[in-house]
């Protein structure tokens, strides 16, 4: 294409892109179409994609083609595996792309349309895919190390090891309560378990035609892929309508739990070819074929936001969770925008799979971009829906009663009309006995996809098929997290007993893969039993800490990465680093210090157990009480970690700046790429 004509391209998407922005940000009163998000997310992320990631690739990380990657260099086959770029692709955004850009932007959306569409926006293009990218980069020039490693070598020994602790114990948290939310998904759902359950073996026949079959044929084993995923999802369906399948594929929690152990150790302890990029692949055609029937839906119906700009419920009141939007919404809707889970996957497996250093933009930055997009198709889901329907789904028994009516006239008093029989009908069109009171976001952003599809796409008769498809839909991408998660938390307890001895720091000694899968799997596996025979015990209690942990880790992240660039020699270029640093500083330093501090029950936890302590003492309400004083604790640990892995890091870059400190940084020695000779031969 001609430069002139490119120029002119690139002009007119960044001005329909800025006039969709201020269709969003500007229109009051009344409501607008749907259509105006998808174009604003559109044009955004192809503008940031186009100059903002090549600027970075250019000038701040100087991406070089001739470079060996640890892949190349270090293959075993089993971690370390050249990977065709699209099956990394896969890979990476399967492995980023959880409940996160799902259920997050649903619960914000309490607030309105507007805080959560524009904080996605831009703390994508400037803060969540610069994290990942950077942070890829710096793990795939040190031999694919985790960020513990990479904060110890370049911020220092105590805030590497402050970091580690900060990070494992994170981790844990994370894992623990992304588990527990796929056995409250596949409970008692036979569609969703079947169809999940076959993506294992899918994936093991496609990691077998692309290594041993058919190698290189990365076009056969997708469209092999392709086909077997939707016999799979065809094959749920007729698995919930056949009474002896449905029997088989009807599990209760505890079985859930005990198989989900069981396949985070198998996804962590197989070679990463077999079972885990496969899978994760595989689960990208899911993932990303929905979201582009449902942008095609949204493109056909336009249909109207219901939901307003900007909420009553602004000012912290909220019924779905209490809070501002300063810093609260910020914390929920942390992946689609930013997420500090995805600097692991950077940093753990993705790292060990790029065949070529030029690789790393189009999957850091990339992927958080197809991430992103996936966000801001889950807030047009949730507003879409009617105001009243969508806080009669979200909101708590607690808040809104028990009873179908009375919770009708109260979310109706609040000024979004909605009654008890509109409810009742809904729930019979989606298969549900009732939808009231169906809290954490997934089942509103299912009912609103699947609206969107039955208007589309089979009318409404067909509205219980894509409701319940839609239920699998947010598994599947909730299940990724924990295959990836658990390798990532192997590689770090690897990388901690490997300064104990040495051959437990060798990622290719099997003993050692199977030894620390066994203890990473152990830990969240814990907790999530615990959280599935006790419904305020286990992971249950540490449940109120994701939001807060998933982005005080973005914010040691950031402040690894900052600390490298400006050791490179590159502090003119920190800024961009540094600026979405400074925000998820303040955003997670108040919300800590609220959930902590805050004289309001809903929100502070101190103020919540000394509710219960007045109230009349049961035992139950003793262990809430113990569950409040325990988060209030361990939020208090992460944030005095963070804070002295913030303090080392200033230190060590002002030592940097002030010419004390000679800049540099601890890569791997430069090893020309083969795959660049043979290109050049």
């Amino acid at each position: 294409m001609p430069k002139p004509l490119r120029i002119v391209m690139s002009i007119g998407v960044a001005l329909l892109g800025a006039l969709a922005v201020a269709t969003i940000a500007l229109r009051r009163g009344e409501q607008i179409n749907a259509m105006w998000l998808v174009v604003a997310a559109f044009c955004s992320f192809a503008v940031g994609y186009r100059f903002y990631s090549k600027f970075i690739s250019a000038k701040v990380l100087a991406l070089d083609e001739q470079r060996a990657t640890p892949a190349e260099r270090l293959e075993n086959g089993r971690d370390f595996v050249p990977t065709n770029k699209w099956v990394v692709f896969g890979h990476h955004f399967a492995a980023i792309a959880g409940p996160g850009p799902l259920v997050g932007p649903v619960l914000a959306a309490q607030f309105g349309y507007l805080p959560g569409t524009l904080w996605v926006l831009a703390g994508a293009v400037f803060g969540g895919c610069v994290q990942d990218f950077v942070i890829l980069l710096f793990s795939i020039r040190r031999d694919g190390k985790s960020m513990t490693e990479m904060a110890r070598e370049e911020i220092g020994r105590v805030g590497g090891f402050v970091a580690y602790l900060a990070v494992i114990s994170i981790i844990i948290i994370l894992l623990g309560a992304t588990a527990l939310i796929v056995v409250n998904a596949l409970k008692s759902s036979p569609w969703g378990t079947f169809t999940i359950a076959m993506t294992i073996p899918i994936a093991l026949i496609m990691g077998l035609y692309l290594r041993r079959l058919r190698p290189g044929k990365v076009l056969e084993t997708s469209i092999l892929g392709f086909v077997l995923v939707m016999l799979a999802i065809w094959g749920g369906q007729w698995a919930s309508q056949t009474a002896s399948v449905a029997r088989v594929f009807t599990l209760t929690s505890p079985t859930l739990a005990i198989l989900i152990i069981l396949y985070g150790f198998a996804a962590s302890a197989l070679p990463v070819w077999l079972l885990l990029a496969p899978r994760d692949y595989l689960s990208t055609f899911v993932k990303l074929g929905t979201i582009a029937l449902l942008a095609l839906g949204i493109v056909a119906l336009r249909p109207t936001l219901h939901m307003p700009a900007l909420t009553r419920f602004v000012d912290g009141t909220g019924p779905v969770f209490a809070g501002s939007i300063f810093p609260f919404a910020f914390i929920t809707i942390a992946c689609g925008a930013i997420s500090g889970f995805h600097s692991l996957i950077a940093s753990g497996t993705t790292p060990k799979l790029i065949r070529r250093e030029s690789e790393a933009r189009m999957v850091g930055y990339g992927a958080m971009l197809a991430e992103s997009t996936v966000a801001i198709m889950a807030m047009i889901a949730a507003c879409v829906l009617q105001p009243g329907t969508y806080f009669a789904i979200n909101s708590p028994a607690g808040v809104v009663g028990q009873a179908p009516e009375v919770a009708a006239a109260t979310i109706t008093a609040w000024g979004f009309p909605v009654t008890a029989a509109e409810m009742h009908s809904l729930a019979q069109a989606v298969g549900e006995q009732t939808l009231f009171n169906r809290t954490g976001g997934a089942p509103a952003f299912a009912v609103g996809m699947a609206h969107i599809f039955s208007n589309s796409l089979g009318g409404q008769a067909v509205m219980a098929l894509w409701y319940h498809f839609a239920i699998m839909f947010e598994a599947l991408f909730i299940l990724t997290i924990l295959d990836a998660g658990t390798r990532v938390g192997r590689f770090m307890v690897q990388d901690a007993l490997g300064h104990i001895w040495k051959p437990l720091g060798r990622t290719s000694w099997y003993p050692s893969i199977v030894a620390t899968s066994a203890l990473v799997v152990a830990a969240w596996g814990f907790f999530l039993w615990q959280g599935v025979k006790d419904p305020v015990g286990g992971i249950n209690s540490l449940w109120p800490l994701f939001g807060i942990s998933n982005q005080l880790l973005a914010t040691v992240a950031l402040c690894v990465a900052t600390t490298i660039i400006i050791k490179m020699g590159k502090a003119r270029y920190a800024l961009v680093t540094l600026l979405p640093l400074g925000w998820l500083v303040s955003v997670t330093f108040t919300a800590a210090w609220q959930k902590i501090f805050d004289p309001h029950p809903r929100i502070g936890f101190l103020a919540h157990a000394r509710n219960l302590a007045a109230s009349a003492p049961t035992h139950e309400a003793s262990r809430l009480i113990f569950n409040d004083r325990l988060d209030a604790v361990v939020t208090g640990f992460l944030l005095i970690m963070v804070v002295l892995i913030l303090l080392e890091s200033t230190l060590e870059c002002a030592k940097v700046l002030s010419g004390r400190k000679q800049p540099g940084v601890k890569e791997t020695p430069f090893v020309t790429s083969r795959f660049a000779m043979e290109e050049q031969g």
